[in-house]
Parts: C-alpha cells; structure tokens; sequence
C-alpha cells in the first residue's frame, strides 16, 4: 500500500489519483500518522444484455406461420390489413 502525506495530496494529486485509478489504495498521513485511506471504488458490473426470442414471439403472433409470405404481407397482416 502506498502512501502519502497531505501535503502530497495537495501538491500531486495527478500522481495519487493515477495510483487510486490503477488499483492501489493509498494511506494519507498527517503529521507522520495514518489518517485515512483512499481506495479505488467498485465498479459496477452490468448483467448480461437479454436478446428476445423472435422466433417465440413469431409464433405467438402468428401461429399458422408466413412460409412464402413477404415482408409486406406479414405487415399488412399484423396490422390488420389482410
């Protein structure tokens, strides 16, 4: 673990925060002694995206299927324009 005194703290912040952001947690000294310690914050983890299942809302939508149909005839017939 790294340290650094106030004073360095407020001199070279470019230089600790490039510490804190590598991963390394850093002690803060004042007068010689531990007085608190900057760590890197947790990174959120996104959970994996979920495609929908077009096939399953394929058949939900039309259960006789569209074998030989044409994108404009699924269309038109979705919207009610058969």
């Amino acid at each position: 673990m790294k340290t650094a005194s106030v004073a360095d703290l407020r001199n070279n912040f470019a230089t600790v925060s490039r510490w804190i952001y590598e991963g390394e947690p850093v002690t803060i000294q004042k007068r010689g002694k531990p007085f608190a310690i900057l760590a890197p914050a947790e990174k959120k983890r996104r959970k994996p995206l979920e495609w929908p299942d077009h096939k399953a809302r394929m058949k939900r939508y039309c259960p006789e299927g569209f074998k030989g149909a044409t994108a404009a005839e699924l269309v038109d017939y979705l919207r009610g324009d058969y």
